[in-house]
C-alpha cells in the first residue's frame, strides 16, 4: 500500500458535479482507500425509481462504487435490496478527487451499462456528451473521457470488471 493510504473510516458525501454545479450529494460508507481507488457503498440516493428501460434503480438498491485519482471512470456495482446482481453503471468523470469528508468527481455526460449477465453492454449520453461543449472547450479531456469509456466498453465485453475491481 502506498503511503497516503487509509483504513475505513466510516462516512464520506459523494458529490457529483456537472458543467461545474453539484448535480447530486450523497452519503456513502467508505470501505477503502488505497491512495489511488477509493471504494464507497451506498444506498440509492435519489427518491423514487428510475427507469432505464434496460434496468430499473429503486429505494432499496445498493451502489459499491470505485473511484480512481487516476482514471477517467467510475464503476459502480448494483445489487438489489435482497442482494442479487443487477449489474454495473459507469460514468466518466475527471479523476475523483477526496478532501476531507469529501470525495468529488466531475460527471462528463458519458456513461456505459453492463448487464449482471453480461449480454446488455450499452454506452449512453453520446449525444449529451456532444452537446456538453467539451469537446471543443477541452479537446484533451474530451479525448480522455472517450478513451475512457472505449476502455470500459472493451472491458465489459471481455468478461467484466473483476481484474479491475478485484
Amino acid at each position: 500500500m502506498s503511503g497516503n493510504s487509509t483504513e475505513p473510516t466510516g462516512d464520506l458525501e459523494v458529490v457529483l458535479l456537472k458543467a461545474g454545479r453539484t448535480k447530486i450529494r450523497y452519503p456513502a460508507r467508505l470501505l477503502g482507500d488505497d491512495g489511488v481507488r477509493v471504494v464507497v457503498r451506498a444506498d440509492w440516493a435519489s427518491p423514487g425509481v428510475r427507469d432505464f428501460g434496460f434496468v430499473r434503480f429503486e429505494p432499496g438498491d445498493v451502489f459499491t462504487e470505485y473511484y480512481w485519482r487516476d482514471r477517467w471512470y467510475s464503476v459502480k456495482e448494483v445489487r438489489d435490496g435482497r442482494g442479487g446482481l443487477k449489474g454495473w453503471y459507469c460514468d466518466i468523470t475527471r479523476p475523483a478527487v477526496r478532501s476531507g469528508g469529501e470525495l468529488v468527481v466531475e460527471d462528463l455526460d458519458l456513461d456505459l451499462w453492463r448487464s449482471a449477465d453480461g449480454t446488455a453492454v450499452v454506452r449512453l449520453d453520446e449525444d449529451e456528451f456532444a452537446d456538453s461543449g467539451l469537446p471543443t472547450t477541452d479537446p484533451e479531456a474530451a479525448a480522455a473521457a472517450m478513451a475512457a469509456l472505449d476502455e470500459l466498453e472493451l472491458l465489459a465485453k471481455e468478461g467484466g470488471f473483476t481484474a479491475l475491481l478485484g
